[in-house]
């Protein structure tokens, strides 16, 4: 799982620190920007300038060029350098001593007489809380206690702010705000110095190995814990980041995001925070020092001074993405992200995954494939592009450039393998659908659309037809010689007329239907074309191929015309006489028609029904004269012609009537349009004496008076019973059916009418039922006729009751009583009454109503004027 993450590159050669000093060794490393300043053995500082430059291969180098360096007058090697740039100050750990020399020309500063001595360590506060740019913090370890002291360092002194007592006598310590990480002789420990307060990490032993306290940024350290592994910790004591497993012998530790760097006797490694892996081995021997200054990670050994540098993220993401390890890849670029500026990370990020999309495109990761697709914002025609063929000849798409992938096209990446051939435009179909779903083509519609309808025709896939029946952008060239290739004649007839080519769509599907192509798409598309014929504005279209859609079948043919909307506008309207006058020569379709003008949109026009009621005739009459005619055609016939002669009221009833007199087999039909006539006496008897149906006769009646009123119906009833009692038709009165008639009908009938018409040889118990109904309806006639002329004489009273009580009592007239309108007194006894009681004169009223409307005007007047 190795990535080639850093170059090692020399900064310092030897003879540059040593000349020809055999014995000088590098002790500590201080780097500040340009400027490298190195503490040896011997108790020097050198200073040194690094100049970064390219070489002709495209790598970071440097020159380094000394500057200047110091002796400090001991005899003991320099244990640390810190630099504090703020103050161009070089602090310095030799002898057990702290001192403070100018970084430039590294000459001792004065610090106000305190002087730190017995310290076995220190560190710099890279996260402040003073707030005082020019002072630096810093933590001190006396040899002499257990204790940690916090200093300020200033300009031209050293002063002593606090001192934390520590449980045992700390080796190494690390500071980040108020929080101190600190490694004891047997375990690690986070102290707050602000609030004393201390928590316990785990055990080490500092006498077996050395132990490692690195910042690595706010409030988050690097440990060296026990078994070989690198711990990470907060200022809480919480782990947040799993440890890194790196060498038993690990001398140190430094952190370059995302990456760990550790150096131990043989080997420089890079350990991976984000998964934890080994990324990284760099041999390096006698490895003595490793430090990161502001993300630039120095490695020195005793000898000279190397630098680390860093490969590029995006390399090292194409490293990675190159040997197909996406996630890896992927995981690296999220990380990224706070060392790019946001527009380049977000352009960066949207092309690697885009990239690791087509890596597991090609791995046949569909699924996955697809998510990165979709976040990456991918455009799609860099995909179909590898499906050849599909893309549209007059598409102007040309593939990313550096290119995302490494595939030619389909057949580069399927080496013919077919199955693998079905998979990849399966999952093509799937995607493109999603495509078009999220509104994600926009733009370039047109092509998306092409491809999906290609695939769908080329895999018979069921979608193609829903696709052309949606609102598509497909294009007319690219898509109908497929659909061609293919077999797809009903889908380019579809396609043709989203194209409002309903002309060609009707010649396609026309020859699928008589053969001459051959495409089982839809086993009823003579019933679509029907459909879709009778939906076509285009009336030229519609008469075209009206003929042949009646000759393959009538009854289904002539929805053609049952079958068409009412249009509000003229566009697609047509005209039912003409409609008629075609479907002459097609008997059948006619008499569907008419019967859909008629019988469903009830148009109220006499030649329609007069036309229909023809037809029915003629076939009834044509059924008639057939010898091979079953009883069921002709009963079918004849219900409809009753149906129609009963129900309509608009037909020629002579004509009709003329037209079936010769017919003995149709008297039902002629009973009905003598009744249509009024000419019930012929109608009854037809029913009566002819056909000797006392049933139908009585259905007659009721029938004929259906729409009418009491008498009407009365009469009726009464005429039959005449007919029923006519003693001059042949076998006499019927007297069976007349009193079958009577009491079953007994409400319709005057009893006493009838009773002036019977027989007086008829005996009563005959009448019995007829003569007790009548006698019930008379008398509850009568109780109803009283109830009502009691409830009228109540109301008349109660009327008259309220009349008087208005009046109120009598009023008083006399000679000496005045009048209230004029204030004359009253000569004759006649007087109006105003409300109240008060007698007036009735000259008085007459003049009072004249002049209120007029008092009414004047006072409607002002208020207008005031107005």
């Amino acid at each position: 799982m190795s990535v080639k993450a850093f170059e090692l590159v020399p900064a310092v050669e030897r003879e540059q620190v040593m000349g020809d000093k055999v014995r000088i060794n590098i002790e500590c490393i201080e780097c500040c920007g340009k400027h490298l300043y190195l503490g040896t053995n011997d108790c020097f500082i050198h200073h040194f300038l690094l100049e970064e430059h390219t070489t002709a291969k495209g790598m970071l180098a440097y020159n380094a060029h000394k500057l200047l360096h110091k002796f400090l007058g001991l005899k003991k090697p320099v244990v640390e350098l810190k630099a504090a740039s703020a103050l161009e100050r070089l602090i310095v750990l030799c002898d057990s001593t702290i001192t403070v020399v100018d970084m430039v020309t590294l000459e001792p500063v004065p610090t106000g007489g305190n002087k730190l001595k017995g310290v076995t360590a220190f560190c710099i506060n890279e996260n402040p809380v003073t707030g005082d740019p020019f002072c630096v913090e810093m933590a001190v370890v006396s040899a002499r206690k257990r204790a940690v002291q916090i200093c300020l360092v200033h300009e031209d002194r050293v002063q002593v702010l606090k001192e934390v007592t520590t449980p045992e006598q700390p080796c190494a310590l690390s500071l980040d705000g108020y929080f101190i990480c600190l490694a004891l002789s047997t375990q690690y420990m986070i102290l707050n110095y602000s609030t004393a307060a201390s928590q316990d990490l785990f055990p080490y032993d500092c006498e077996e190995r050395k132990p490692i306290v690195k910042r690595i940024g706010r409030e988050e350290f690097l440990l060296a814990a026990p078994g070989g592994l690198g711990m990470f910790a907060n200022a809480e004591g919480i782990s947040q980041r799993a440890p890194v497993s790196w060498s038993e012998n690990v001398i140190a530790a430094s952190v370059c995001f995302p990456y760990v760097v550790a150096l131990d006797e043989g080997f420089v490694t890079v350990h991976s925070m984000l998964d934890q892996q080994l990324k990284q081995t760099l041999p390096f021997r006698d490895g003595h020092l490793l430090q990161d200054f502001e993300g630039k990670v120095v490695l020195a050994s005793t000898k000279a001074v190397y630098i680390l540098v860093p490969l590029p993220l995006e390399r090292q993401i194409q490293d990675l993405l190159a040997s197909h390890r996406v996630e890896e890849a992927l995981t690296l670029t999220e990380a990224a992200q706070r060392n790019i500026p946001k527009e380049k990370y977000q352009f960066l990020h949207k092309r690697i995954l885009q990239q690791a999309g087509f890596i597991q495109f090609g791995q046949l990761q569909f699924l996955e494939a697809k998510e990165h697709f979709r976040k990456g914002q991918l455009d799609v025609r860099e995909l179909i592009s590898l499906y050849p063929l599909l893309l549209p000849a007059s598409s102007t798409f040309t593939r990313c450039h550096p290119p995302l992938h490494e595939f030619a096209d389909l057949n580069h990446l399927t080496q013919g393998d077919k199955e693998k051939v079905q998979r990849f435009k399966r999952f093509l179909i799937s995607y493109l659908h999603e495509v078009r779903s999220f509104d994600s083509a926009n733009g370039f519609r047109e092509d998306v659309d092409t491809a999906l309808l290609k695939l769908y025709a080329e895999t018979g896939h069921d979608s193609l037809l829903d696709l052309l029946a949606s609102d598509n952008a497909c294009l007319l060239a690219d898509c109908a010689p497929w659909l061609e290739k293919h077999l797809k004649y009903f889908a380019l007839g579809l396609l043709y007329h989203y194209n409002g080519q309903d002309s060609a769509a009707l010649q396609m599907w026309v020859k699928i239907v008589k053969g001459d192509l051959q495409d089982s798409t839809r086993p009823d598309l003579f019933e679509y074309v029907v459909d879709f014929l009778s939906f076509c504005s285009n009336l030229d279209l519609v008469w075209r191929h009206a003929d042949w859609a009646l000759q393959k079948d009538q009854k289904i043919g002539v929805q053609i015309f049952t079958k068409r909307p009412d249009s509000e506008g003229k566009r697609g309207q047509l005209n039912p006489d003409d409609v008629i006058g075609y479907l002459q020569k097609h008997n059948k379709a006619l008499v569907l028609y008419l019967e859909h003008l008629v019988l469903v949109k009830r148009l109220q026009k006499e030649k329609y029904h007069t036309h229909l009621a023809v037809l029915y005739a003629d076939r009834v009459l044509g059924l008639i004269s057939r010898p091979s005619v079953t009883e069921e055609q002709l009963s079918a016939a004849r219900q409809k012609l009753q149906q129609l002669l009963k129900e309509s009221s608009l037909y020629r009833v002579q004509l009709l009537l003329n037209k079936l007199q010769d017919h003995e087999l149709l008297l039902p039909e002629r009973a009905t349009l003598h009744g249509k006539l009024e000419e019930h006496g012929k109608a009854l008897h037809i029913l009566v004496h002819q056909l000797k149906d006392s049933p139908a006769a009585e259905e007659y009646c009721s029938w004929a008076s259906g729409s009418q009123d009491q008498a009407y119906r009365q009469n009726l009833f009464h005429q039959l019973l005449r007919v029923y009692l006519d003693p001059d038709v042949p076998g006499g009165p019927q007297t069976v059916a007349a009193v079958d008639l009577l009491n079953r009908h007994a409400n319709v009938f005057d009893a006493v009418r009838v009773l002036t018409l019977l027989p007086e040889e008829w005996s009563l118990p005959l009448l019995r039922p007829f003569l007790c109904g009548a006698l019930r309806a008379s008398v509850h006639a009568r109780c109803t006729s009283r109830v009502a002329v009691g409830l009228a004489h109540a109301e008349n009273l109660q009327l008259k009751h309220d009349r008087l009580k208005y009046r109120g009592g009598p009023i008083l007239v006399s000679e000496k009583k005045g009048c209230q309108l004029c204030h004359n007194t009253f000569s004759e006894p006649d007087c109006a009454c105003l409300p109240g009681g008060t007698p007036v004169h009735i000259h008085c009223v007459a003049k009072k109503a004249l002049v209120v409307p007029v008092e009414r005007q004047q006072e409607n007047a002002h208020h207008s004027n005031h107005t």
